[in-house]
């Protein structure tokens, strides 16, 4: 096969950078690893998560998808004696670089976990708390910045009243939109979100998918989940993890109707997990 002439592969390449830039938020995995002390968590993961897109990772318990979650945006620096090797990058730049810096890292990736941790703060103070603590903003321009993150996370219609309420007021499947209220005021290019509608009843759970639908729109969203039905319906792509190592991942149609590999088959089947 005849090579391609390096006009077309710079034109390429040109136009792939100029696409990365109107589109911020493109995550690569290349050859990571993680260790937890002596144990191994994750084994040389090759990822491209696309911006502007919904990602689900799946796969029994223990198998990883969390620990990589987590890795980026560097959370797991924050536990003892960890370690890894191989690259995370974000729109190109590798987010493990030694001058890199994880608190503007995690400004830029926005994380929601599992179970809801709103401060015990009014619902206002719970959506300015970043961006107080990130940036001088004026009263008005604050203001502004709340109204439209509450409205991204479709929950303004819900709370404008009482915003100056305890956010422990709210219920469960709200108290979870206001997390990811207060993870959109930092105005990120990429929403975490571990395993967001684990705890919630069907209508909250419903709520949240649908935001997520709504906001893949604006920025890369990657959620962990136990659920098939619910990586079948929100996500755009899945990657399958089983014992640390990335299975595989394509389109979720492709992987939910004819994936490559027996374990893949085997596990959205129900024969194990």
């Amino acid at each position: 096969m005849t090579a391609p002439s390096p006009a077309p592969r710079a034109a390429r390449a040109a136009g792939g950078a100029a696409e990365e830039r109107a589109h911020p938020g493109t995550i690569a995995a290349g050859k990571f690893s993680f260790w937890y002390g002596a144990k191994q968590a994750l084994h040389e993961i090759d990822l491209v998560i696309p911006a502007r897109a919904v990602t689900a990772l799946i796969g029994p318990s223990g198998c990883g998808k969390s620990t990589f979650l987590r890795s980026i945006n560097r959370m797991n620096d924050t536990v003892v004696g960890t370690r890894h090797s191989g690259v995370i990058t974000l729109d190109g730049e590798n987010i493990y670089d030694r001058g890199s810096d994880a608190t503007a890292l995690r400004q830029r990736v926005g994380m929601v976990f599992q179970r809801w941790n709103p401060f015990p703060k009014s619902i206002y103070d719970n959506v300015a708390y970043g961006p107080r603590i990130n940036g001088r903003l004026s009263r008005s321009e604050l203001d502004a910045l709340v109204e439209s993150s509450l409205r991204r996370a479709a929950l303004w219609d819900e709370v404008r009243d009482r915003l100056r309420q305890s956010a422990l007021g709210l219920s469960g499947g709200q108290q979870q939109r206001l997390c990811i209220a207060r993870a959109l005021a930092n105005e990120p290019e990429v929403l975490l979100l571990d395993e967001p509608a684990s705890a919630l009843d069907p209508i909250a759970t419903q709520k949240v998918e649908e935001l997520l639908y709504e906001l893949k729109r604006e920025l890369t969203v990657v959620i962990v989940t136990h659920n098939l039905q619910q990586a079948a319906r929100v996500s755009d792509r899945t990657a399958f993890f089983f014992m640390g190592k990335l299975v595989e991942a394509d389109t979720t149609e492709r992987m939910f109707t004819s994936p490559r590999e027996e374990r893949t088959d085997a596990y959205i089947t129900g024969r194990f997990g």
